[in-house]
């Protein structure tokens, strides 16, 4: 039983430090950085919830509860540039546009 905890503990150690690889290598599109961000929180999420038994589950919902805002923030964002600009490019945007 506490093999596969250790294990599981591991892939979403590795799952976190693999989303921070990619949010800090793929910055051509805008999709790919919110999608990694997405990833190392869900990772953070396997985390806190092999630790539940010394957290409240309050503390869970709340987490929840703000990475549903967050991933709604950053669809607004992606939307609202993907309309103005025509892409999803990172290098295409600038101070002077907006």
């Amino acid at each position: 039983m506490y093999g596969q905890q250790t294990s599981i503990t591991f892939m979403a150690v590795l799952g976190v430090s693999m989303s921070i690889y990619v949010f800090c290598s793929q910055r051509k599109h805008l999709i790919a950085t919110l999608l990694s961000l997405e990833g190392a929180v869900i990772s953070m999420y396997f985390m806190i919830s092999m630790a539940s038994t010394k957290l409240s589950s309050n503390f869970i919902f709340i987490f929840l509860t703000l990475v549903v805002c967050e991933a709604a923030l950053g669809l607004a964002i992606l939307v609202a540039i993907v309309r103005t600009h025509n892409n999803d490019f990172l290098n295409s945007l600038s101070s002077s546009h907006f």
